[in-house]
């Protein structure tokens, strides 16, 4: 079984930061990239940001580039995601996630096969 762990959710005012972390953990599996996605209320999971290790591609959703960034080491099945200048609207639960072969899109839940129980990001107005 294949274990994701995430942390650095909270409470922030708008303008502020945070660091989510995300490790893997458990039998092995192909790490081929790592993405985060977030999910709020009767929504459906949205991507984040998008990290794939070989090449070291990143890709983000458009409403958080310039302000997100998507890190991590691949060896260590570990990816973060600095947040800087929250908005209310990026309020949700984060999710990591791993995509273990490539997928014609990387931007939507289905192309990961394995996902952690997220971590709440509430920033205030």
């Amino acid at each position: 079984q294949v274990q994701l762990i995430e942390s650095g959710g909270g409470l922030v005012q708008a303008g502020g930061s945070l660091r989510l972390s995300c490790v893997a953990s458990g039998r092995a599996f192909s790490n081929y990239a790592m993405a985060w996605f977030r999910q709020t209320p009767g929504n459906e999971r949205e991507f984040v940001a998008y990290i794939r290790w070989g090449l070291r591609r990143t890709d983000y959703a458009g409403s958080v580039e310039g302000r997100f960034t998507i890190s991590g080491d691949g060896a260590k099945n570990t990816v973060y995601l600095q947040m800087n200048n929250l908005e209310p609207e990026d309020t949700a639960v984060y999710y990591c996630g791993i995509q273990t072969a490539p997928t014609l899109t990387v931007h939507y839940r289905y192309a990961y096969a394995y996902w952690g129980q997220g971590t709440q990001v509430t920033v205030s107005s």
